[in-house]
């Protein structure tokens, strides 16, 4: 029975596949760990994401991931997909996917150092637009993410706006309809969260309210049946 590895834990200075230094650990998942990594070479920054080689039976996953990410390489908030790399790991064969590096916050940590841990609506609503126009892209590129929440988006501000990349998107087969719309629903489930969901939610305008319907599926997907019919919304919408 072969052995299932569920952490690698790979110190910094430690060099994967004779290119890569491990400089930090970014974060880890179900599938995998994500590192920030020196290419030896060329000293450029870069990310690696090391997948459990029991989470990624006959390389489906990381050839899930390189295809999604060549095929939407033109959308801005995706990440740049470089290179794969095989290391053995306690004698097993492990893949990286070596893609861009991206400065930035982990939204959900960038959210806990606001002040009462959410933002200003006026920010909300900005981060909400940038992140729908980049839902909206992948969309017109006939895909989805499948996996939208605030640990899956690093952003950086900049000025009013925000500079967003997605992680993570999540393979349930073909984009359908109904993908898109989960998407469409996680987006607003994200502005929920960040001017501070439940606990806040009373206190909120007509206008944030009217955008978050209560989280009810039905009534954000009648009046924002694409990314592209909400992105209208919030830039025409008047604010009292």
């Amino acid at each position: 029975m072969k052995s299932i590895i569920n952490e690698f834990n790979f110190h910094p200075g430690r060099v994967l596949a004779n290119k890569y230094e491990v400089i930090s650990k970014l974060g880890n998942g179900w599938e995998g760990e994500v590192y920030k990594v020196r290419e030896l070479n060329t000293d450029i920054e870069r990310a690696a994401k090391v997948f459990y080689p029991n989470r990624n039976l006959k390389n489906k996953s990381v050839i899930f991931y390189a295809k999604k990410l060549h095929a939407l390489r033109d959308c801005p908030v995706v990440i740049q997909y470089y290179a794969q790399e095989t290391i053995i790991y306690k004698r097993l064969p492990v893949t990286l996917l070596i893609s861009e590096y991206v400065e930035g916050d982990i939204l959900s940590e960038y959210q806990k150092r606001q002040r009462g841990n959410r933002l200003p609506v006026f920010q909300a609503v900005h981060l909400l637009h940038a992140l729908t126009v980049g839902i909206e892209s992948i969309h017109h590129m006939g895909e989805y993410h499948g996996d939208l929440h605030s640990d899956n988006v690093i952003i950086r501000r900049l000025g009013l706006s925000f500079e967003l990349k997605l992680l993570d998107f999540f393979h349930w087969g073909r984009a359908t309809k109904s993908n898109r719309q989960e998407d469409i629903c996680n987006l607003i489930r994200i502005f929920y969260d960040v001017i501070g969901g439940k606990e806040q939610y009373s206190k909120h305008s007509d206008e944030v309210k009217y955008i978050c319907s209560g989280l009810k599926r039905s009534l954000i997907l009648r009046k924002f049946p694409t990314a592209s019919d909400l992105r209208v919304h919030l830039e025409t919408q008047a604010w009292s």
